[in-house]
């Protein structure tokens, strides 16, 4: 670096890391935001260059590059006058946009902490749902909900859109699959290729929408008049927009490994080959992220817990990294996964597959008999997994202590039992901190040879699931300390507890039960745990526990730490899964940058980047679910399209206004029974106990209420499924037209 460079950025504390990272170095971001916010209200350019001492050509388009990419990732906005201010001032905000298919929308901020930002169907007429903004804030209301004005679009999020294709009066549009996206796209007659009315299509937009007129696309792709047994994954994807196709640099990038590149490293590393690690997943698995052992100590264990080290293979700023931070996670589909890595990587030399020797990072952790972590250490080694395994063969082996599973595990039975023993203690700890343990069901399709649904069927989680299920927490924790203790920048899993508005609605259903959720106006973790000891002792009232689940806010990434509510962790970040999750690997760098002792101000990301990197991947989190959601509803809806007219039992799991949600028992298909269907009286919905009452007969439906149902109707392009009660086939039923009113 010359003198007059060194002179540049004497007073920039990220100029060593800046000078890494480019070949031309410029200011860094932050500097360049305290530059603009010590000026007395927006920088000019002129003012921003003089104050940085730029003068050379190539520095003045360094810099011009730099602030356009600030503006584009919502640091700074540019006024009228072409001057620059920061977001964060003048009630700026920058987030993602989530649209309602009723037209308005809310701007989720990027800076853990702040509310959602309301948008009027006039401010979401410039904008589509998965949209990046910056807002204004214009009102604040007396509950404390905000309202804004849509600034500037950073970033589209919909380059393709899902839909079928209507035409009127000679007018072509395209009404969008995906709810959210609450605009139609108009198609211009030069647009429409041969797509027909009624026609499912997919319309690439080229021109997105302003608060003058809407968003205009052509179609690029006929899909059929109906969704063809299939093809549900396949809109799913296309819907979300989830990049399913390796860009081929970064399929070269993955394929430059091979198990050559692990003997090279084997001398950089402690070698843990000896130890009996195993890995423990489910049968259908493929990737293998962790491997576990456990040894015993005189008041204790010590646990090992070995994840791939997927950091050696993808480096930050390659092609293999940039896609792996736009997927940012792997999405499972129904018999179907798209990996965030290639399968060279995903499935082969990151998968700790047996008998061969695998990179790894290892969290080793002294734990006491009654549960408490001692001291913990990471390190970069290489192991060996000795055996893959199953839940069914561990639970068989270890929990039931069936002779056959034991005789097939053989010597590794007995590790497997010091660390069932390990995990007794970790769940009695688990509960002295008062975690939350909801006992809800997930369910798995089974396909035939057709990819036809032969059954939908409960996935039971049994001691095995939870053995590793503590282990891999553990580990979490310790990665949290860790870098929290060398106050170093990384990304933790927060979660919140309730609001005071949910907490509210949650209460006052509780009460019409004759139950109390304890803690005041802020309830700790043990308060919801012993609400829901509670509850299954009135197995009919499991439903509540949806209900609880509901009032949490959702799990997101962010670099400024709050805990994590359910798990009853003051600190916790994902570290177990680098090969499925891009969050781990940010987690994996900060860790292995530490172990290397360099300095904080030399790592690769910003925190302004963390932000950032936290809001795409629980962005791209919110995606997969949603995807996979959609999937298995348009599946659901195959699977009863044979059964209308048939009988089934089911209980209430919502109750709205317009009608009662039913999940069938055994099936596991949710529906919905109209209000209008309820013939034998006018039913009214009360909202403070959530229950449709009747006015005459005073009947009332409840959620976890049992009811015989009919399906009557099943549309697998809304994905909705109606059914009717079974007393409507009753010719002895009373008809509500003859009952008078009072």
């Amino acid at each position: 670096m010359t003198k007059s460079k060194k002179r540049k950025h004497s007073r920039d504390p990220h100029a060593e890391r800046e000078a890494k990272k480019y070949q031309h170095p410029i200011a860094s971001r932050e500097f360049i935001l305290e530059v603009i916010e010590n000026n007395k209200g927006p920088a000019t350019f002129t003012k921003i260059k003089k104050t940085l001492q730029i003068s050379s050509e190539r520095d003045l388009q360094s810099l011009e590059h730099r602030l356009r990419a600030m503006e584009r990732d919502g640091q700074l906005v540019r006024n009228r006058q072409g001057s620059y201010l920061p977001v964060g001032h003048a009630d700026l905000v920058r987030g993602r946009i989530i649209g309602h298919p009723d037209g308005f929308g809310f701007l989720n901020p990027d800076e853990h902490g702040q509310a959602d930002i309301f948008l009027s169907p006039r401010e979401m007429r410039a904008a589509l749902h998965g949209d990046r903004a910056v807002v204004q804030v214009t009102h604040t209301k007396r509950d404390g909900r905000k309202e804004g004005h849509l600034v500037e679009v950073l970033e589209r999020h919909n380059e393709q859109v899902v839909g079928r294709y209507h035409e009127e009066q000679g007018m072509g549009f395209v009404i969008p699959d995906n709810k959210r996206i609450h605009q139609d796209i108009f198609i211009p007659t030069t647009g429409k290729q041969k797509a027909v009315h009624g026609q499912i299509v997919i319309a690439k937009i080229i021109e997105h929408p302003t608060k003058r007129k809407q968003p205009i696309g052509e179609i690029i792709e006929v899909l059929g008049e109906h969704l063809a047994p299939g093809m549900e994954i396949d809109i799913a994807v296309r819907v979300h927009g989830i990049p399913n196709e390796f860009p081929k640099e970064a399929i070269n990038e993955a394929q430059a490994f091979s198990e050559d590149s692990i003997t090279q490293e084997l001398d950089q590393r402690q070698d843990l080959r000896a130890l009996p690690f195993v890995t423990i997943d489910g049968e259908d698995a493929k990737d293998f992220d962790d491997a576990v052992y456990c040894e015993t100590l005189k008041d204790g264990w010590k646990l090992y817990v070995a994840i791939a080290d997927v950091s050696f293979y993808v480096q930050p700023g390659n092609e293999l990294d940039k896609e792996a931070q736009w997927r940012a996670t792997s999405v499972y589909f129904p018999g179907f996964v798209i990996p965030m890595l290639p399968e060279n990587l995903s499935n082969g030399l990151c998968s700790l597959n047996p008998n061969i020797p695998r990179l790894s990072m290892v969290c080793e952790m002294s734990i006491s008999s009654d549960g408490e972590m001692q001291s913990y250490k990471f390190y970069n080694a290489v192991i060996q997994s000795h055996a893959r395994l199953t839940y069914t063969q561990v639970a068989a082996a270890i929990v039931d202590k069936k002779v056959k599973a034991r005789k097939s595990i053989g010597k590794l039975c007995t590790h497997l039992d010091e660390l069932y023993l390990l995990f007794k203690s970790l769940l009695q700890q688990r509960s002295l901190r008062g975690a939350i343990d909801f006992h809800t069901t997930e369910t798995k399709i089974e396909f035939g040879p057709d990819k036809k649904i032969i059954r939908i069927y409960p996935y039971e989680r049994n001691d095995a699931h939870r053995v590793i299920e503590e282990c891999m927490i553990a580990a979490n924790v310790a990665a949290a300390k860790f870098l929290t203790k060398r106050k170093f920048p990384s990304l933790y899993r927060i979660h919140e507890g309730p609001t005071a508005t949910k907490l509210k609605e949650l209460r006052q259903l509780l009460k019409t039960l004759g139950l109390n959720l304890p803690g005041g106006e802020k309830p700790q973790p043990k308060h919801y745990a012993q609400l829901i000891k509670q509850i299954n002792q009135r197995e009919q009232d499991r439903w509540i526990e949806t209900m609880l689940l509901r009032s949490l806010s959702q799990a997101v990434y962010s670099p400024d730490n709050v805990g994590h509510f359910g798990l009853a962790h003051p600190l916790y970040a994902h570290f177990t899964s680098p090969i499925r999750r891009y969050p781990d690997l940010i987690v994996h760098r900060a860790i292995s940058h530490l172990i290397a002792k360099r300095k904080a101000s030399t790592f690769f990301y910003t925190h302004n980047d963390l932000v950032l990197q936290g809001e795409h991947c629980s962005m791209a989190e919110r995606r997969a679910d949603d995807a996979t959601r959609d999937a298995e509803n348009t599946l659901k809806c195959e699977f009863m399209q044979d059964k209308i007219g048939k009988a089934f039992t089911g209980s209430i799991t919502g109750v709205t206004s317009f009608g009662l949600f039913v999940e069938l028992n055994d099936v596991y298909v949710e529906g919905l029974v109209h209000i209008s269907t309820l013939a034998d009286d006018y039913y009214q919905f009360n909202p403070n106990t959530m229950t449709l009452e009747g006015e005459l007969t005073h009947k009332t439906y409840r959620l976890g209420d049992t009811l015989d149902i009919i399906v009557s109707r099943v549309d697998i392009d809304e994905r909705k499924i109606d059914f009717i009660p079974e007393q409507n086939k009753s010719p002895a039923r009373r008809k509500r037209k003859k009952i008078k009113r009072k």
